[in-house]
């Protein structure tokens, strides 16, 4: 009977967690670049924060941080209730898309700041509201702009989550190691954990260029 080895296993893996981390990491950026840009002061000083503080400490740091110490707080409270506990997996994740949100907070900010202030004038003398004139006007065509600095740094996310087996998630690079152990063939594995790495960010990199070249013939 037919069965997935660990490599495929640790690929599956860090495909399901890159591109869930990645999902994440855009919703918190967008709301975190519009934040950033916000009259409201109480927001606006949140987010520098948030950006200045993630992006100051070393991501190895941040994931020990959410898995030892905000998942112990967290699992206790949950055990404290009845409930399960939560795998590390998604501690992993919580801290790739936290660590990519930060960036794209900055990506998405000076996205919107490049486009000129009259078109913002000009929707809001059309009678729409700011949340109008960011969703139809301002937001795609900052998204074109975005779009290779976003694509970069989702491919580093990729690459990224291969720190996570340090709290013992099974992704690509983990599941080398362990194989590397049993068979002692340390150039074969790691070599192909290498090429499968490049699959799959030579695979996105192939669709984000499709994609900037629909975006500007639309």
């Amino acid at each position: 009977k037919w069965k997935p080895g660990l490599l495929l296993f640790g690929l599956w893996l860090t495909l399901k967690l890159s591109v869930i981390a990645t999902i994440l990491g855009i919703l918190i950026g967008i709301a975190g670049g519009i934040a950033r840009l916000s009259s409201n002061p109480a927001l606006k000083w949140t987010t520098i924060i948030y950006v200045e503080l993630i992006r100051g400490s070393p991501l190895l740091v941040q994931i020990l941080i959410w898995y030892f110490i905000i998942g112990t707080v967290v699992d206790e409270l949950l055990a404290a209730y009845g409930m399960g506990r939560i795998s590390a997996f998604w501690y992993g994740v919580a801290s790739l898309a936290c660590f990519a949100g930060a960036y794209v907070t900055e990506i998405v900010r000076a996205g919107i700041q490049s486009i000129h202030k009259g078109q913002t004038e000009a929707a809001r003398s059309l009678g729409m509201s700011y949340a109008q004139s960011m969703r139809h006007i301002i937001m795609p065509q900052a998204l074109r702009r975005i779009l290779p600095p976003l694509a970069g740094q989702f491919i580093s996310l990729i690459k990224d989550s291969s720190l996570l087996g340090i709290i013992a998630v099974r992704e690509l690079t983990k599941a080398s190691r362990e194989i590397v152990t049993t068979t002692l063939q340390a150039f074969e594995i790691f070599m192909m954990c290498a090429l499968l790495y490049l699959v799959l960010t030579f695979t996105l990199s192939m669709f984000v260029q499709k994609l900037e070249k629909r975006m500007a013939t639309s």
